[in-house]
């Protein structure tokens, strides 16, 4: 390994990976020190008798530009989710689709059980708002939480309690919607423009995808990073000189590295992998618990929209829920037969995925979601803790910090 070179990444999650592509293209020299023995952070696949299970349940949104400006997402070979959701109430099923998406669908809807068909409307005006709006608007509209926020909209609390409460948990994990109203906007806009899918060969194709372009000689695993100060790191095996340095690791680990940050909250999910083989859904739709159990975020059977992640014959269902203190696996399964509405006694339980630092909490002030990358003294920052707690702000805060080092190192 060089003991110096021009800009040094720490981390190789979306963030550290962003970075690199941008200085490569610039023709900086750069190196990525990655403390793991993989790239793609808090995105990673395990494969598991044939299965493949996500560190939690994750998805690719196609409208984030970030991520079709660094590639080919058609390459991803995504396997699509229904645009819409179903929601459990009492004995029935309640199919509610996106009317921006699935129009002819959508009249059904207007006559579905949750909430009133002018909270309906109201709703489907805000995303259609949302989806036209130039993101600057949306950036300078007054900031407040996010239920505040629909509470403003207009919408009653059966709908924010039996659907949108249930949906954005999962989506912020966050059940009290504290999460900025701007960060609320610019996902409902992005759900609005795009489709929601899985890759093929699992989450963790997205981060290898990222990462195709850069020399792999360059992208140094296995290689923790004990201190950064300007001009250097310090590894194991030494310092490395350089004249900046990109910290792109999570946000406590970047608290500990850049002592002048403002830590950041985290927020934990667990996600229930089941193996079963009749499949619970005709469909790859998010299922929702409108009963108000608070319980479990959601549950699909993502084999339904990618069948890659099941071997042939099998089924793979994901269920999520929110909180630092997951439930048994034996009540979410009692939970899973009365949301499903059949009996789960005979699924195989795969795994328990919990990812304490899963998302930063976001509530405001957000701002316009755009925090300083740029320390000073060379030392810079990225992460989805600098943009939205998304995956395209995790790339765009790489790009954006890349940005910032190569303004800086052209006016030395």
């Amino acid at each position: 390994m060089p003991v110096e070179t021009d800009v040094v990444i720490v981390g190789g999650g979306l963030a550290g990976l962003a970075a690199a592509r941008r200085l490569h293209r610039a023709g900086v020299p750069w190196r990525l020190l990655e403390a793991g023995g993989r790239i793609g952070g808090r995105i990673a696949t395990d494969e598991v008798d044939g299965y493949l299970l996500d560190r939690g349940f994750q998805v690719v949104n196609t409208a984030y530009p970030r991520l079709g400006a660094l590639l080919d997402v058609s390459a991803l070979r995504l396997g699509h989710f229904t645009s819409g959701v179903l929601v459990r109430r009492g004995d029935r099923l309640i199919r509610l689709v996106n009317p921006l998406r699935e129009p002819v669908a959508a009249a059904g809807t207007a006559f579905a059980e949750v909430g009133s068909l002018l909270d309906r409307l109201r709703l489907a005006g805000l995303a259609a708002g949302c989806a036209a709006l130039p993101a600057g608007r949306l950036l300078a509209a007054p900031e407040t939480t996010t239920e505040v926020a629909l509470r403003r909209a207009g919408l009653s609390d059966a709908l924010i309690e039996e659907l949108i409460r249930p949906f954005l948990s999962g989506v912020f994990i966050d059940r009290e919607l504290e999460t900025s109203s701007r960060i609320f906007a610019m996902i409902l806009r992005s759900f609005a423009r795009g489709r929601l899918g899985l890759p093929a060969e699992g989450m963790a194709a997205l981060p290898r995808a990222v990462a195709a372009p850069l020399p792999a000689d360059l992208v140094d695993l296995h290689t923790p990073v004990a201190e950064v100060a300007p001009g250097r790191v310090r590894i194991p095996a030494g310092d490395i000189r350089c004249r900046a340095v990109v910290v792109a690791v999570d946000p406590p680990s970047a608290g500990t590295l850049l002592p002048a940050l403002t830590m950041v909250r985290m927020r934990s999910y667990t996600t229930y992998y089941h193996s079963t083989d009749e499949p619970p859904a005709d469909e790859p739709i998010l299922l929702l618990d409108g009963d108000r159990r608070e319980l479990i975020a959601n549950t699909v059977v993502v084999s339904r929209a990618a069948p890659t992640y099941a071997p042939p014959g099998r089924h793979l269902v994901a269920t999520s829920v929110v909180g630092p203190t997951p439930p048994p696996e034996p009540t979410v399964r009692l939970e899973l037969a009365r949301l499903y509405g059949r009996s789960t006694a005979d699924w195989t339980h795969l795994r328990t995925v919990t990812v304490p630092q899963a998302l930063p909490a976001a509530p405001p002030p957000q701002g316009r979601l755009r925090k300083p990358v740029a320390l000073g003294e060379g030392l810079f920052v990225a992460g989805d803790h600098r943009d939205s707690p998304s995956v395209q702000g995790a790339l765009t805060s790489g790009w954006r910090a890349a940005g910032a080092v190569l303004a800086e190192l052209r006016a030395s």
